[in-house]
């Protein structure tokens, strides 16, 4: 009896630090091309949400040529932390540039030497974007500290590119 007294504080503090995990991580996008907007819950505690990733695949297709590919879960998680660490649980991102096909990378590339020949938006593990009414320079400062995955700065064009590949910035 007392060991299962003992014990009791154990599983219950257990039960409930495994609930207090499970917090919807909901995210809000609006892409400027397609002018689309999606409020989406895409994982409750550990698990990813499938139909939602579905819907963001989707959602992040190349608008140029409808192709659509499977969006790294982590990407995700790095957009929703930014949005918290910039104290804005509520925040919709403006969407540049999600998926690019590999058809669609090449004449990007041919236009602006910007355009990395191996980018990551290929493997649907990078996104280009900005919060209305937040600067980008403060947007990317967030993104930075966070201390994951790439980080760039386009100031003239006014976005931040968000990646999951190794921890690295770039842009004024």
């Amino acid at each position: 009896m007392a060991l299962s007294a003992a014990a009791a504080p154990t599983a219950a503090s257990s039960f409930f630090s495994r609930r207090s995990t499970e917090r919807p991580r909901v995210l809000s996008f609006r892409h400027l091309h397609t002018d689309e907007l999606v409020d989406i819950t895409y994982r409750i505690g550990d698990s990813y949400q499938r139909s939602a990733l579905q819907r963001l695949n989707y959602f992040f297709r190349d608008f140029r040529t409808g192709d659509v590919t499977n969006m790294d879960p982590q990407l995700f998680d790095i957009l929703y932390d930014l949005k918290l660490r910039l104290g804005d649980s509520d925040a919709r991102f403006d969407v540049i540039s999600a998926y690019r096909s590999p058809a669609t990378n090449a004449r990007l590339r041919k236009a602006s030497s910007g355009v990395a020949k191996r980018s990551l938006h290929l493997r649907g593990q990078a996104i280009d974007v900005r919060f209305p009414d937040l600067s980008t320079r403060r947007l990317r400062d967030a993104a930075v500290s966070l201390g994951r995955g790439g980080v760039g700065y386009y100031r003239r064009s006014d976005f931040v590119h968000l990646d999951t590949g190794a921890v690295r910035s770039w842009g004024a």
